[in-house]
């Protein structure tokens, strides 16, 4: 069994944010799998993916405290860090991009480091999806808490897209396949 995680922060505030691209990936999983949600063993939505053998997880806990609810359901389910994905909006990445590693730092995300403190490692993969970093003069929490421009819907929505894809291709084939599939290409459109 696998767990994909994707961090963001719950509630209609928040939805259509940078910092929310890891639950709009679940989003588009749930949608093109069939998976309907339910409540959990923690505090998250959950979703069974049966045929694949996965949870879709989108954690309720903002993204500050994610590693709390999804240390509990790995723990509940019995599930190894090889077999979590956690998708994430990343700063450092123009907007856009794709970068899947095997592990790493929290690199200065806040849902990261919890999830690092949660799990004692960062020996788990990840997904970082490019928001960009915008004006270096606005405060970065207002940046990742503000909405997309409408100049930005399409890249957005093509990233979106691609993030699903290379969850789909976590699932399948590992996450050395998504790096070697989804590394380094743009999702903005010609």
């Amino acid at each position: 069994m696998k767990l994909i995680a994707g961090l963001g922060n719950p509630g209609r505030r928040y939805a259509g944010t940078r910092h929310n691209v890891g639950f709009d990936v679940i989003d588009v999983l749930a949608e093109r799998h069939g998976v309907s949600w339910e409540s959990a063993p923690a505090d998250a939505l959950l979703g069974r993916w049966r045929a694949a053998g996965v949870l879709l997880v989108k954690p309720l806990t903002f993204m500050n405290l994610s590693g709390h609810a999804v240390g509990e359901l790995l723990r509940y389910f019995k599930i190894e860090l090889p077999d979590l994905l956690v998708v994430v909006d990343e700063v450092q990445l123009e907007l856009g991009r794709l970068r899947a590693r095997p592990n790493g730092t929290a690199g200065g995300h806040n849902g990261l480091r919890s999830l690092i403190e949660q799990l004692g490692s960062e020996q788990f993969a990840r997904l970082r999806l490019g928001v960009g970093r915008g004006d270096a003069r606005r405060d970065l929490a207002d940046h990742v808490l503000a909405q997309f421009d409408a100049s930005e819907r399409e890249t957005v929505t093509a990233m979106i897209t691609r993030g699903a894809d290379a969850v789909e291709s976590f699932v399948a084939d590992g996450i050395e396949a998504v790096m070697n599939r989804f590394n380094g290409e743009s999702s903005k459109p010609e």
